[in-house]
């Protein structure tokens, strides 16, 4: 994927259910090769807006039976590389996660300290 904000190419990881989940939804929506894989409602031509996503991602939490207010597409981004920090302590996997390209925005985006960040950080062979 080539990350909006940078223009640079981020790597992710999608798990055997959710690979085929989407095999489902590309079978069910009738979508080829080359297609959005989420199709806007207004454009033929044109995939959802971040809007949309966003409003989509608020109604499932809602449905889950959460606080619509506490739980978000970004939040949900910054959890997810929260907790492969604490989990591994590799700072450097996080951020390539992430796509930053300065390891301080990545201590910046998780709320770490950076001498707890650096610490870490030299430990973890490379």
């Amino acid at each position: 994927m080539i990350q909006q904000k940078t223009s640079r190419p981020v790597q992710f990881e999608i798990t055997d259910q959710t690979r085929a989940a989407l095999r489902d939804w590309m079978t069910s929506a009738h979508l080829g090769a080359g297609e959005y894989l989420f199709p806007s409602r207004v454009h033929d031509d044109r995939h959802i807006s971040t809007r949309q996503y966003a409003r989509i991602v608020h109604q499932w939490i809602e449905r889950a039976g959460l606080d619509g207010a506490a739980y978000g597409t970004h939040s949900m981004r910054r959890t997810k590389a929260a907790q492969i920090y604490k989990k591994t302590g590799n700072l450097r996997a996080v951020q390539l996660l992430l796509g930053h390209t300065k390891l301080e925005s990545t201590v910046r985006y998780l709320g770490i300290e950076v001498d707890d960040a650096l610490a870490i950080s030299e430990q973890v062979e490379l």
